[in-house]
This record gives C-alpha cells, structure tokens and sequence, in this order.
C-alpha cells in the first residue's frame, strides 16, 4: 500500500524526540545570553507598599531590576483572547502596584548568569498591603454574573421546568469538578533577541502568529519586525494556545540592555503566570418517561474566573446537544475572585460538564432500572435539539455497540454492590465521549522537486500529536510519493499561518489545505509543467467569510464547524466502558482495564490516532481520581504547585487499556472526511469512572477527584 492517509508509519520526528534532537525553547543557545528570574507575589490582593533592591543589586554580575517602577507603560493593553484579541489574561503585570492574585509576576531580575539572576531575586525585598481576598465559590467578596452578559448563548428550547414538574421519573444532582493546571513537562520558557530592531522570540507555542502579532502590539512595532519560532513544543494541552504577559517582558528587558535575554520560570511558577482548568459547580435535572426517552433536561453551571478576566467554560452549549429531548434550559454564571484567569486546557467545555451529564444519566438509569448503555441508545439523535441541525455523521450506537461487546458488558450485574474479586469491590461504569469537530482556515507552502521529494511549509504546530507526520502522509498521497521523500516544516512565524492547535482541528484545517496545494501540482504536471513546482494554497471552509485568511495572517482565529452554527452539527464520538475495584476496607480505588471505543471520521495516521485516543483517556482517568489544585482558601494561594503533590497517573494506575476506531466516512465535515481526535478520549472517561466507583460502592460520587474519604461515609 503507497504512503498516505490511513496508512500506519512511526513518527517521522520520534528518533528526533528521543535522541534529543528536537530543541525546544529551552535549548536554545545564543551568544552573550542574559538569564531572567520572575519574583511573584506572595499575597493574592492588595498593593505593593515598598520594594527593596539594594541586595538584590549588589549581586554581582546582576544588570536590572525591572518592576512597575521602571516598566510602566512598557507593554501595551490588548484585547482578551476569548474575545478575538491575544493575551489570556489581561492583568498586566509591572504595570502598576496592584496585585490581582497570588503568584503575579512582581519584578524580573536580570543577570549574566541564571545563578546570580535567582540569587538576587531571592534578596528583591517587597513588602505588601493586604486585603482579604475571595479565593472563589462561598467567599466573601466574589461577584457572580451571567456569562449571557458576556453574549454568551445559552441554549434553551422548550419548557424544561414545567416538563420536569410533569415527568414520571427524575433525578436532581449537584456536580462540581477541580482547578486543574496544565503541567506540559516543557517550562514556560521565552527567549529574546533583537537584531536591527526586529524581534526574534524562541517560544513553545500553540499560535506562533497570535504570538508574533500579540507581542507586536504589546511593544508597538510592526509585526513584520517579529519573528516565532516553535518548531518542538514540549506539551501544552492549551497553556500556550494565547499569549502569556511574560512574553513581552522579557522582550522589552532585551530591548533595553541590548542583548539576549533568557527566561526558565520555576514549576510553581507556572501555575500563576500561565493559564488553567476553571473550577466548576453544577446542577443537572433530568426528566424521562418510563420507556427511558428524556422529556427535559435542565443544566446550570458556575465557574470560578479572576477579577478583570469574563473566561468561561460553556460547556452547555455540548451537553444540550447531545441527546434527544424536546425541552432544554441551560445557564452559565461567571464567579469572579482573586484568581489568576483561567483558559483553554484539553477539551475545555466538555471535560467538566460532560462529567455532570454523564453522571447524571448513570443516575436517571438507575432511577429507571434501566442499562445506561440502553439509555443513551433511547436517546440517540440524528439531528442536535435546539435547532434541529442534523450531524454530519454520527455513530454513536456503534461505539456503543462495539465498546460494549468488546468490555464484556453483558455479564454485568446491574445491582450495586454486586459484584466482587476477593475484598475488592468490583464495579462496571460507562459514559458518552463527544467532541465538536473544528476546521481553520489555514495556508500552506507545498513544493515538488524533480527528484521526486516534498517540502510542505506551513506555521501549524506538533504538540507532541504527531502533526508532522499526519501532515506529511497527507502530502505523500496527494503527491503519489513515499514519506521517507516529505519534510516537513512547522511552528515558525515566517512560514504560512496556520490556526491554532486547539479545539482538534489541526489535522483537518492543514491536512485539507495541503491536499489543495497537492492537487494543483498535479494538474501543472499534467498540463506538462516541468522542474520544481511550488504552490500556495489558501482554504476557508464553508461557513467562514472570505475574510478569515487576512485576520489569520494577523494572529487571530479563525473556526469553523462544531456543534452550534452552520447547516449541521459537526462532532466525533465514543463509549467509554471502565472497570475499577474499590477495597472494602480502604476504599482504595484501582482502574485495572478500561475500554473506549470511537467514531472519528477519516483516520488520518492510525499509530499517533491510537496514540491521542489512549493519552485521553490515561487523562480522564487523572481526571477522576488524582488531579485537583488545592487552594488556600483564607489566603486564595495554591497549595501543591509542584510534581510531588500535583497527582496526575502514573504508570502503576494504567493496567489494561483498548482503544477502538470505528470506520467513518464523513465528506460533508470537510473534504477528506477528517475529525479531531486530540481531545475526544478525554471526555466522559471521568464520568465512566465515577459511575464505575458508584456500581461498585453503591456510594455516588458527585465531586471529583474521587477520593478515599468520599467514600468511606
């Protein structure tokens, strides 16, 4: 079989990867480098009052001190990302005195070696006007709004409430779900350079045209006098989907000293000066008739943001698609506290509030004496509820179907407490996985030599998902070569923009874009064109305005497709089945075998498909049972902001793992058929563990992580 889409290769980058080939921003070496050291606050609202650099400044080798004394007016305001603007957050630090949360960046001492930047910013001396700050839901302080304020859309069709009061069978639950902090192994690291008044900036980032266009707007020069370059990112899961405040600091600070500067913030650092997963409440009602077919469906949400900042999860506007019910009220509220501004980390809406539908299901199935697997099957639906779009495609009954045959899901004992192995408790659960599928407007660079190699160039980005060699197999069929004679180029300002890899839509908006460029080097050679023959191609999907190219080319996103406009609803889905075993006297909980199975269109590289599938779900075990933030609620400060006490899985909690991929073809999606998979494992994995540890325990947990505690009441 020829080299392309579908067929399965390793990593044309993995012998990079792990020879340490691949440089990060980290590795970067330029000559006569200076080295940066944030100070960050250690109070979460109030003023500084004084700041101290004489012992800061007596370290030798130590060149500035910057802070709000002489960084003032340096870095210019722009728009909120979630508003079609660049930063993910608008506090701008070293703007003034204030502090808005704990861990702001305060100052940034500058240095010629790391040592002495970190031994002087240990002796920077800041003294503090407290005020008491709001840490988030129960404070004094916070101030909660609608995110419909924002222009927020809440969906909403039918009368939920009254069709509630009318049910035959409901259930009415409160959900919440954890802070949660990225952690890519990969530091939040930013290198500066200026040469003859143009700005090269060496950065992991997920937008290297948001950066460049961002920071230029920031220090007030032409964009064109930056350069990005991210050719390796070392995890990101959304923390470098928008631009840090930290970028433009460190430009400016080599701006005015005139050489190089060097950033590597701390771990615990990274939980302050980047973005998070915002901490959820819910509360889900759930109306069926006896046959199972839901008659309403009420889902309300609150979310933890920061002061300045209207970041919003939304994750209803999936959870009201999702299923087949004719009445849906939905809300979501925005609490704002002293809290850094949380963002996008992998499958932002639906990891937290697909959690609470999940959950709420399993629950209405019990409530109905009814397999859940049968309920979700009652209430497939070809067409989403509130406006009637039908999907493009939509296998959810296969999932279903193949995940429960695959897991055993027959022999399942529906009564909790059922079953056993010895002194654990063993328990069966399982929930819905969804993702919107998302298409960019992107461009690309493909040149054919005539020798028979590619080059393909475009500024789209490998987060550690295998993008150069997705895009490369694309390249390979639609040139009619083998991959070993493809390079591909990726993560640098210079090369034709890209969108944002996020929201699972690399694949499809480049992959497309580059099938383009392929296609019309074909028809020059066929019309007999001869040598090397270079194509730019631009593709904006349907339901996007001509326009969406330029307002690329200037840094900002462009999306299309998803569940909420357009002709259709666009999305991939899967069945999680989990098993887990919860010891009856500990109530330890073990995961020793999971199952998901998948409808995720054209499959484009089936190893790094597996790969991201698998990744997921490890994730949303995390999810379940380790990953939260603590917070200090008297002092609104983060408690376990490093790798010890952050619990994420490891490999001892990962046993027996299947993935399945259904076969889908879905043209009306986008031409080559393909879905976004990056973030589709993730979701309802937590939920499916959950209604595992209930099966198991008879005990519902309805807060996550699930832990010991909960479940020895």
């Amino acid at each position: 079989m020829p080299d392309g889409i579908g067929t399965d290769h390793q990593r044309i980058d993995g012998r990079a990867k792990v020879t340490g080939g691949a440089r990060y921003a980290s590795d970067v070496m330029l000559g006569n480098v200076a080295h940066a050291w944030l100070v960050t606050s250690a109070i979460a609202r109030g003023h500084i009052t004084g700041m101290d650099e004489a012992a800061a400044r007596a370290v030798p080798g130590v060149l500035e001190v910057f802070s709000h004394r002489n960084m003032h007016g340096a870095v210019a305001e722009t728009e909120f990302f979630a508003k079609g603007g660049y930063v993910g957050s608008t506090i701008r630090p070293l703007e003034s005195d204030r502090i808005w949360h704990d861990g702001q960046i305060v100052a940034m001492v500058v240095a010629d070696t790391l040592e002495a930047a970190r031994e002087a910013a240990f002796r920077l001396q800041v003294e503090y006007r407290e005020e008491q700050p709001a840490a988030g839901f129960d404070a004094a302080g916070v101030e909660v709004k609608a995110a419909s304020e924002g222009g927020f859309e809440d969906p909403e069709v039918g009368d939920a409430d009254r069709a509630y009061g009318n049910a035959e069978v409901k259930i009415e639950a409160e959900y919440s779900t954890p802070t949660q902090h990225h952690n890519p192994i990969e530091l939040f690291t930013t290198t500066a350079h200026w040469v003859g008044g143009k700005l090269e900036l060496h950065e992991g980032s997920q937008f290297v045209h948001g950066l460049k266009n961002g920071v230029a707007a920031q220090l007030g020069i032409d964009p064109a006098d930056v350069h990005v370059v991210s050719p390796f990112v070392g995890g990101a899961f959304g923390s470098r989907g928008s631009l840090t405040q930290r970028t433009a600091l460190v430009a400016e600070a080599a701006r005015r000293l005139g050489r190089p500067v060097k950033l590597v913030p701390t771990r615990d650092q990274g939980f302050t000066i980047a973005t998070y997963r915002a901490e959820t409440r819910q509360k889900v009602k759930l109306a069926a008739g006896r046959d199972g077919k839901l008659q309403a469906l009420v889902h309300e949400g609150w979310e933890v943001t920061s002061r300045p900042d209207p970041y919003k999860v939304g994750g209803t506007a999936t959870t009201a698609r999702i299923y087949a019910c004719p009445n849906v009220r939905t809300k979501v509220n925005l609490v704002h506290a002293d809290r850094n501004t949380p963002g996008f980390m992998r499958s932002p809406p639906e990891l937290p509030y697909m959690f609470a539908l999940e959950s709420a299901m399993d629950e209405l199935a019990v409530a109905l004496n009814m397999d859940p697997v049968e309920l979700r099957r009652v209430n497939d639906t070809q067409r989403e509820p509130i406006k009637g779009l039908p999907y493009s495609s939509r296998n959810l009954v296969g999932c279903l179907d193949a995940g429960a045959k695959a897991f055993g899901w027959e022999r399942r004992n529906p009564a909790p407490r059922s079953m056993r192995q010895g002194e654990w408790l063993v328990g069966w659960g399982m929930a819905t996985s969804i993702y919107p599928t998302h298409i960019g407007a992107a461009t690309a660079r493909v040149t054919l030599l005539p020798s028979g190699h590619a080059r393909v160039q475009t500024a789209a980005h490998d987060v550690g998902t295998g993008a150069y060699t997705a895009i490369g197999l694309a390249a390979a069929e639609g040139l009619g070569v083998s991959l070993d004679k493809v390079a591909v180029e990726l993560g640098d300002s210079d090369l034709p923009p890209a969108p944002v890899a996020g929201g699972s839509n690399t694949t499809a908006s480049v992959c497309n874009v580059v099938m383009k460029a392929c296609d019309e080097i074909r028809a020059r050679r066929a019309q007999g064109q001869q040598g090397a023959i270079e194509v730019y191609a631009e593709n904006v999907p349907e339901g996007l305005p001509p326009e969406a190219i330029g307002k690329l080319y200037q840094g900002r996103n462009a999306l299309g497709g998803g569940l909420e406009g357009g002709k259709q609803a666009m999305a991939a889905f899967g069945a999680i089945f989990v098993e887990v075993r919860v010891h009856e006297r500990t109530r330890e909980v073990r995961v020793p075998r999971a199952v998901g199975a998948f409808a995720a269109g054209r499959i484009v590289s089936p190893r790094q498909a597996h790969s991201q599938l698998t990744g997921g779900m490890i994730w949303g075990i995390g999810a379940a049972l380790h990953e939260t933030t603590e917070i200090d609620h008297r002092t609104a400060r983060y408690m376990n902001d490093n790798l010890s006490e952050y619990l994420v899985p490891v490999n001892a909690d990962i046993q027996q793992l299947d993935v399945i991929m259904l076969d889908e073809r879905d043209s009306q999606a986008n031409p080559l058929g393909i879905k976004g998979i990056g973030e589709l494992g993730n979701v309802g994995t937590n939920a499916a563990v959950a209604n595992a540890v209930f099966h198991a325990t008879g005990t519902r947990p309805r807060h996550l992580p699930v832990r010991i505690e909960q479940l020895l009441g």
